[in-house]
């Protein structure tokens, strides 16, 4: 297990502990508004410590964890995991059948496909 570091950058946290593939992509996150400290907007040198709540959408999906251990370096994923504890919701339960992608190379969707597609949206999924 690595050591620990007293604070660190909340861009470099989230990309050592796998939340993000690329450090590039923790540092777009944070400066797109996609992270939270404490339930404070994150900038990519917001300090992170050690029980802070951080809050990350990445790819459509939040994820909530609290820092556990403070590391600057990307460890394995086994690792990774020991340094936050998880408290994300679970994700909502999706209809059978009920997806927003069509073929590529289809084409333009039909009127009918359209209609099917919106209210597919209205419904939330």
């Amino acid at each position: 297990m690595p050591q620990g570091h007293p604070s660190g950058r909340v861009d470099r946290w989230v990309w050592a502990v796998r939340l993000a593939k690329t450090r590039a992509d923790a540092a777009q996150a944070c400066r797109g508004g996609h992270v939270r400290v404490n339930d404070r907007p994150a900038k990519p040198a917001t300090p992170v410590r050690v029980g802070d709540e951080v809050q990350v959408r990445l790819n459509g999906v939040t994820r909530i964890v609290d820092v556990a251990l403070v590391i600057e370096k990307r460890v394995g994923a086994p690792v990774a995991r020991r340094c936050y504890t998880d408290r994300s919701p679970e994700p909502a339960p999706q209809q059978p059948g009920a997806v927003l992608r069509r073929d590529r190379g289809a084409g333009r969707p039909t009127k009918r496909d359209r209609r099917q597609i919106e209210q597919l949206r209205r419904q939330g999924l």
